[in-house]
């Protein structure tokens, strides 16, 4: 790792929908941050647009177990059955080493996970949609997933909601615009910036 490199890690969780993503290259497009998008690695197969390295780490069903026995991930999940998302520790280490900080786009579980094991260099921030109202019809006019899917989305949002205390920092994203004033404000504060 970068010697004398303090790397810090933004964990950006929220439901599907609250805006999370865009906030996360919104941060990444702002140069003074110096950050670098974590890449989870994930057990299912590639989408037809996906690139392995550049949207996921792709592995094996098999080679994930075998990471999960050696200790390699941060922090990993079995979202549904024999689908496993994670965070390769090499990835931080890849991150730190070209003197970057680390920012995560990831779902409340792993977002707390990797606070927990670096406390003082992390700062977890819950995104949080309007209300469920609201977040339904983002979903829809995403266009890209059926009523059932989105369904399932809206009731695992309930879960992911009930977390948002246990996060260091929560941005309402009500307003885009002011989210993003948000999310850069706690940024800068964090590393010191302002």
């Amino acid at each position: 790792m970068a010697k004398g490199f303090q790397g810090k890690l933004f964990v950006f969780s929220a439901p599907s929908g609250s805006g999370k993503t865009t906030i996360v290259r919104h941060l990444l497009a702002k140069k003074r941050f110096n950050l670098e998008f974590s890449i989870s690695a994930t057990s299912r197969a590639a989408r037809s647009n996906e690139k392995d390295g550049e949207d996921y780490y792709f592995i094996s069903l098999e080679n994930f177990k075998q990471k999960i026995k050696k200790g390699e991930f941060l922090e990993w999940e079995e979202v549904y059955k024999d689908n496993f998302y994670g965070t390769l520790k090499t990835e931080i280490e890849r991150i730190w080493d070209q003197k970057k900080h680390v920012i995560f786009d990831i779902d409340v579980v792993g977002g707390l996970r990797i606070r927990e094991k670096f406390p003082d260099r992390t700062l977890a921030v819950f995104v949080k949609p309007p209300d469920i109202n609201e977040l339904i019809r983002r979903l829809k006019n995403r266009g890209e997933e059926s009523d059932e899917k989105i369904a399932s989305r809206v009731a695992k949002a309930s879960v992911e909601l009930a977390t948002a205390p246990q996060f260091d920092k929560i941005i309402k994203n009500y307003d885009l615009e002011v989210a993003l004033k948000d999310a850069e404000f706690l940024v800068d504060e964090f590393l010191g910036i302002k």
